[in-house]
């Protein structure tokens, strides 16, 4: 890690030890040292934004505290170390508990502890710089508006309502079909919001084992079960003060639902086997596939937890309904393609992209990045052609028009395809197919339509 100059101002009123400090320290050439007689010319100087003050305790012109007071109201994140020829050991005390970096008695080795704790604040400074850069670049990273790529109406509507996510604290439920971007747009909320600076942490509940989930969630004390060999911090701690994004939580069952609610309403935790309850400052953001409301009808989900997590909702389109973006996407996953496996710049021909163009993609934008990124590998040379591209291996059984039959047999059998994509959601499906629903309602009734499994 490359280190920066590191400026240090000096407040000595003894000229003679104030001088030794600054030639002692000058032997750095990294470090830029400034000496001062007084407390009144340092405040004078802070505009400069030094990385360190020393400061002795007795200035003719007030106290070392009254001195400290001051540098703090102008930028409480300058570290102060106090160099006193006092031995008092409450002066000290109180300092510290002020919150002064460090307290240094005035002797012969004192230029030498000195010189050892700049080393370490001058590493400690740098490291905390980097951190605050990398953090910057994530949030560069996740500017959602070049994250999630396209262009399409239906994007544009999901872009504005992150935005208002972004700008607020309230709880988001991210829905959508497998291989949307669920993740993509919570971390986008994440890391464009206030708590960017805090921890983002993900739970995928549909990878879990029940019997492992509350440990999973709410950590565990020492001895709370057969294997506790050591206390556990949950997901719910780890994400304290920063966002907690929990994947398909409509696998979580009835009774761990009735904690993670309790935990919501409350605020606070208690770990499996503990006593000590946790307060928390989460963000919650939630995703699923399933829809939320239907399982709350069928008693699978309960309803006073669904009306606490859906907070804003986020809909995500599947790509079939983006079609304006499947060759955005496709030029965007090439491009990243040709970076990560070292290929000449590549191009789809005409028929190459009217083969994306024709295709369902039951897995979405997930699925196309897969099917480009074997595209480019097995390309020959500077296009793309049609048979580089294969969905073979990853191609959902679709509606069959090959078959001969009636007008009613194909309608039904539309039907009976949307209605097993949107989880027997009729209302939906109508809404879809731009049909009535009391059409579909007649034909289950008659017999000639049944619900999928």
């Amino acid at each position: 890690m490359a280190m920066e100059n590191f400026s240090i101002f000096i407040v000595e009123d003894d000229k003679w030890y104030g001088q030794i400090l600054e030639y002692h320290l000058s032997m750095n050439p990294e470090y830029l040292v400034l000496r001062f007689n007084t407390g009144k010319d340092c405040l004078k100087a802070l505009s400069r934004r030094p990385d360190l003050i020393t400061l002795d305790y007795r200035l003719p012109d007030m106290t070392g505290d009254e001195l400290y007071r001051n540098i703090k109201a102008f930028d409480p994140s300058i570290p102060v170390i106090v160099i006193s020829a006092q031995e008092n050991v409450s002066t000290a005390v109180d300092l510290l508990k002020a919150g002064v970096t460090d307290y240094i008695v005035k002797d012969e080795n004192s230029k030498d502890i000195l010189w050892r704790k700049i080393a370490g604040l001058r590493e400690t400074g740098n490291l905390r710089r980097e951190v605050d850069r990398l953090r910057e670049e994530l949030g560069h990273k996740y500017n959602f508006e070049k994250m999630i790529v396209g262009d399409s109406p239906s994007l544009r509507k999901v872009f504005s309502l992150i935005e208002k996510a972004c700008k607020s604290n309230i709880n988001v439920s991210v829905t959508g079909e497998t291989g949307t971007g669920k993740e993509l747009v919570a971390k986008a909320i994440h890391y464009n919001s206030e708590r960017k600076k805090r921890p983002f942490v993900t739970v995928n509940m549909a990878a879990i084992p029940s019997e492992l989930a509350e440990s999973e969630l709410f950590g565990h004390e020492k001895g709370a079960f057969t294997g506790a060999v050591a206390r556990k911090t949950g997901k719910f701690e780890e994400a304290n003060s920063g966002t907690l994004f929990l994947d398909e939580i409509g696998e979580l069952n009835l009774t761990l639902q009735t904690k993670l609610l309790r935990a919501l309403q409350e605020r606070e935790i208690t770990r499996v086997g503990g006593n000590e309850n946790i307060r928390l400052d989460i963000r919650l953001i939630v995703a699923t596939h399933k829809n939320l409301a239907d399982e709350v009808e069928k008693g699978a989900f309960r309803e006073d937890l669904y009306y606490r997590v859906m907070g804003l909702s986020i809909e995500l389109p599947p790509l079939r309904e983006r079609e304006k973006d499947i060759l955005t996407l496709a030029r965007h996953f090439l491009a990243q393609a040709e970076k990560e496996n070292n290929l000449q710049p590549l191009t789809f021909s005409a028929a190459a992209a009217q083969k994306l163009l024709n295709y369902a993609y039951p897995g979405n934008v997930r699925e196309l990045k897969t099917v480009v990124e074997l595209a480019a590998v097995m390309s020959q040379g500077s296009e793309i052609e049609p048979d580089d591209i294969s969905f073979k291996a990853i191609r959902k059984k679709d509606l069959v028009l090959g078959e001969e039959k009636t007008l009613k047999e194909y309608t039904i059998d539309i039907i009976r395809t949307y209605l097993k994509r949107y989880d027997n959601n009729v209302v939906k499906v109508a809404e879809k197919l731009d049909i009535g629903k009391s059409t579909i309602y007649k034909m289950i009734q008659l017999g000639e339509l049944s619900l999928p499994a």
